[in-house]
């Protein structure tokens, strides 16, 4: 029997299915009914009738729906990383990271939405203006369509849904076609924290289906994470709609000589290649100082030689597979083309199985794709640089630039770095890999528009409304 979506506040079927595949068995592991258009219109209609009612209500109660939510999170976490695993072939152990994160992501928004930003202004400047003062208060603005991928299809709805919540505005979110139980599991679970019916539905739908309700007028904010194709055509699409788009990277980091080479390996292990390097902030381009490269580069090897690759569910696991087929040969295709072109490979390059090697490249350009385009795979190009300068020049020469990486003991350099580097965050004696939940985060270029971290996703959702005090 397939699962039902959950349409404001209820569960439903329809006459159609997907199929959900096991990326490690390349079996099908579950079924679930896919929203048709009537299923969308009751929807987008709820929705639209729960905004005020959810905008009406006092921030507390808003705050309390979301603790409880972060706790029942909590309370449910085996059953949910499984769900991940299972359905995206997460590695188990990162499965379970991601649901701590989920729950404090709720855990944030519980806490924001009790202070709603807002502001007291003094408005006298001149005789027309004397004994004027104004208030600031922001306003939900409405419903918001949510697009969520497959890489964190706990985490990242979470990113979507609390900061709506605690804004005071109603989802209707797509989860991603390959990964769509969890996000299921977490709305049963938000009903049961006592959010009202109309202000959530999860529909797995096909993609021509949410373009639909991207053009209707009823919604009134777009927030997607994905491609940079998908996500900026949307866009265009979108109109004069709110657009909130998490898009994807390249990640560049640079080892300045006199950094703890050992824990900059250690570290980019981690970077590189957790879950498959399917990560949007997964380094992909690393810059050695010329200093330091050799030693640098054998440490490095030492540690991706130990990696353990294999079954997902295996607590050991550390590498499981490609999310699926076509991604696999296209990961496979790219450092091939790469190798071809005169690259060479210091580790990995093929697959087994359903499995890709983690992969290490040198003597690439900047034209080959495992450099300039997103691999979103377990591949990692590594080149000597004469000096920070060189770095920095390279990193910035993507057409992405989400987060960006320096490990150095110097300030100056992670000043210049932040100066320098056309990114969303820098991250300075860690990888670009590291985020916590309640920074504020997205990127520039093609990686996206506004910034995700729950406060600063309230401020994207909400708009400011100017109340004028006359005495």
């Amino acid at each position: 029997m397939a699962e039902r979506f959950f349409l404001a506040g209820r569960w439903e079927g329809s006459s159609q299915e997907l199929e959900v595949l096991n990326p490690y068995m390349g079996l099908p592991s579950r079924r679930v009914f896919m929203a048709q258009e009537g299923h969308l219109e009751e929807a987008l209609e709820a929705a639209q009738g729960a905004g005020a009612a959810l905008a009406a209500m006092a921030s507390y109660r808003r705050a309390e729906v979301l603790r409880r939510s972060s706790q029942l999170i909590e309370a449910h976490r085996e059953e949910l990383a499984r769900l991940i695993s299972e359905d995206n072939g997460k590695p188990i152990s990162q499965s379970r990271a991601e649901v701590q994160r989920a729950a404090l992501t709720f855990q944030v928004a519980s806490e924001e939405a009790v202070r709603p930003p807002g502001e007291l202004l003094a408005l006298e400047r001149n005789p027309a203006s004397e004994g004027r003062w104004g208030l600031l208060r922001r306003f939900p603005l409405g419903v918001v369509l949510a697009i969520t991928p497959f890489n964190f299809p706990l985490n990242l709805v979470a990113h979507k849904v609390a900061p709506a919540v605690a804004a005071g505005c109603p989802v209707v979110l797509k989860p991603s076609s390959k990964a769509p139980t969890v996000a299921l599991r977490l709305a049963g679970l938000l009903k049961e924290a006592g959010l009202p019916d109309g202000a959530l539905s999860v529909l797995p739908m096909r993609a021509s289906l949410a373009e639909r309700a991207l053009l209707d007028a009823r919604v009134r904010v777009l927030s997607f994470t994905g491609s940079a194709s998908v996500g900026w055509r949307l866009k265009a699409l979108a109109a004069e709609k709110r657009v909130l788009l998490e898009l994807g990277g390249n990640a560049g980091l640079y080892i300045d000589q006199g950094a703890d080479l050992p824990e900059a390996a250690r570290r980019l292990r981690t970077g590189a290649f957790s879950y498959a390097g399917q990560v949007c902030i997964s380094v992909q381009r690393v810059y050695v100082h010329q200093s330091c490269w050799e030693a640098f580069l054998e440490l490095f090897l030492r540690e991706v030689e130990d990696i353990r690759v294999g079954d997902p569910l295996d607590e050991a696991t550390e590498v499981g597979p490609l999310v699926d087929g076509e991604a696999l040969g296209r990961v496979s295709a790219w450092v091939q083309e790469a190798l071809q072109a005169g690259a060479r490979c210091l580790a990995g390059g093929r697959a087994e199985g359903r499995l890709y090697l983690p992969t290490v490249l040198t003597g690439t350009t900047e034209q080959m794709k495992v450099v300039c385009q997103e691999v979103f795979g377990p591949v990692v190009v590594m080149e000597p640089v004469e000096g920070p300068e060189e770095a920095f020049r390279r990193i910035n020469a993507s057409e992405f630039g989400l987060q960006a990486g320096v490990f150095t003991p110097s300030l100056s350099v992670a000043w210049r770095a932040f100066e320098s580097l056309q990114v969303g965050a820098v991250i300075i004696n860690d990888v670009p890999t590291w985020r916590v939940d309640h920074m504020p985060y997205g990127g520039t270029k093609r990686s996206g528009t506004a910034r995700e971290g729950v406060k600063y996703a309230i401020q994207e959702l909400t708009e400011p409304r100017l109340l004028v005090l006359r005495p």
